[in-house]
């Protein structure tokens, strides 16, 4: 990574005619994944990206400006279309960097890159095989092993001078079932801030057989009634509809323009008393979690609503500019040609105070919501439409047959007002996560909860 005394230099360029703040960003990141489909390696693939950031400040001002050319001369050209760019008047500065370790809550005992592509190979075909073998009317399985070995250096004017490192893995199996009329998919793709060794708590057989078996619930299935309903959604990936349907609305990127429905809220009533929600990159292994954010910020745990109550935001360092409210740890990016915003990192509700058995048991007629999927949400507004990827019809407070084609179809706000009943079995589920600083690494999940009306999309007899 570049020297101290290099990082000096090209900041001092920055910000030589009038910014008030400027920062480097380094990244060196090695990508690998390996594809089989239909039980053949169709894919090996490596890649390195590097390349430096440069960003300086003006107010509220930014500008931004990346090279992959790492020589001296490449390096200050770069700072100085930042410089010229902001023209405001002549700045000579001089800045002393202090290096600042981080914590290393991540740690990985097997690096991917170090372990041998034939083991590699030999868990990505157990996962496969076992999705293939779960049912004869699996027509396809197709899977990746990812691999992630993500290091970068932040300098800033400031005299921070960090770098961090972090190691993502990630098994992701899709199945097809066909009964010879149509066809339906099951999906699963557990990940982790780990290496190989995540293999030893996550079974790629198990993994396998999850895809095939969600595959073979929907090919079974009915479709789905429409209607207002009471609508239980399980723990795990259903924590995404409060990532995107809530969580982006409370990331500065929107709410320091005024541009969210949370706008002017902190300290304000906007969930059900049992809700409680959490942005925290600090988790060991967790997949979203982080040392440092991208603008060398520490981790945090962040409570963004208690109780009900909106507690904080999510903020970036130009977020913190525009709204004066401290950094979150939550500036990131995909890489060094993105310019960092606010961001969630592992994203929850809470566990809350009611048993399983009970939410279901209090549900007369309504959906369960066992795996969502895809969907779309605008952070304005909060209005979405998120997909159900795996449905059941809850009848008499009992779990009945299931049913494809749901939907659920709402505003964050009123679901978060709607959420009535929280559970006790908390668990977290990855997913990458778009914005305008690209595609990231971010957990979602919840425990069981009961929203107590809700829009389900379906087809009416």
């Amino acid at each position: 990574m570049l020297s101290k005394a290099l990082c000096s230099e090209i900041l001092a360029r920055a910000m030589s005619s009038g910014a008030d703040f400027a920062e480097l960003y380094q990244e060196l990141t090695h990508n690998n994944v390996i594809q089989l489909i239909s039980g053949k390696i169709e894919k090996i693939g490596d890649n390195v990206l590097s390349g430096v950031g440069v960003r300086a400040f003006v107010g509220t001002k930014t500008v931004y400006a990346y090279t992959c050319d790492l020589s001296r001369e490449g390096l200050l050209r770069c700072a100085s279309g930042v410089a010229d760019t902001v023209a405001q008047s002549k700045n000579d500065v001089s800045i002393r960097l202090t290096e600042r370790i981080f914590p290393n809550i991540n740690p990985v005992r097997r690096l991917p890159g170090d372990v041998d592509v034939k083991e590699r190979i030999s868990v990505l075909k157990e996962a496969c095989f076992a999705a293939k073998n779960y049912d004869s009317r699996i027509s396809q399985v197709a899977g990746n092993l990812i691999s992630v070995d993500h290091n970068i250096l932040v300098a800033n004017s400031e005299g921070l001078y960090s770098a961090d490192r972090n190691v993502r893995t990630r098994l992701a199996i899709s199945a097809i079932a066909s009964d010879g009329n149509e066809n339906q998919s099951g999906y699963n793709g557990p990940g982790r801030s780990m290496g190989m060794e995540m293999f030893e708590t996550i079974s790629p057989a198990e993994t396998g057989i999850e895809a095939s078996r969600q595959a073979i619930v929907n090919l079974e299935a009915e479709y789905c009634p429409a209607g207002q309903m009471t609508v239980a959604i399980a723990n795990g990936f259903g924590g995404v509809i409060f990532h995107e349907a809530c969580g982006h609305s409370l990331e500065a990127t929107s709410v320091g323009i005024g541009a969210s429905q949370m706008c002017g809220k902190l300290g304000q009533k906007i969930a059900g008393d049992k809700v409680t929600a959490i942005d925290d990159g600090t988790i060991p292994g967790a997949w979203g979690s982080i040392n440092m954010d991208d603008e060398g910020h520490p981790a945090q745990k962040n409570i963004l609503i208690e109780n009900g109550v909106l507690k904080s935001y999510m903020v970036d360092r130009l977020g913190s500019r525009r709204m004066g409210l401290p950094c979150t740890g939550s500036g990131r990016r995909q890489g060094y040609t993105f310019e960092p915003t606010s961001r969630m990192t592992n994203t929850y509700i809470a566990n809350g105070p009611d048993k399983n058995e009970d939410i279901i048991a209090s549900i007369e007629y309504g959906l369960y919501a066992a795996h969502m999927g895809g969907g779309s949400v605008n952070p304005v507004t909060g209005a979405f439409n998120f997909a159900v990827s795996e449905g059941y019809i809850v009848r008499n407070g009992k779990i009945c047959e299931p049913v494809r084609g749901a939907s659920l179809i709402g505003t964050g706000s009123r679901i978060l007002m709607d959420i009535d009943m929280v559970g006790q079995d908390l668990e977290l589920g990855q997913g990458m996560c778009g914005s305008s600083s690209g595609s990231i690494p971010t957990n979602v999940g919840q425990p069981l909860i009961r929203v107590s009306n809700i829009t389900v999309g379906g087809r009416n007899q």
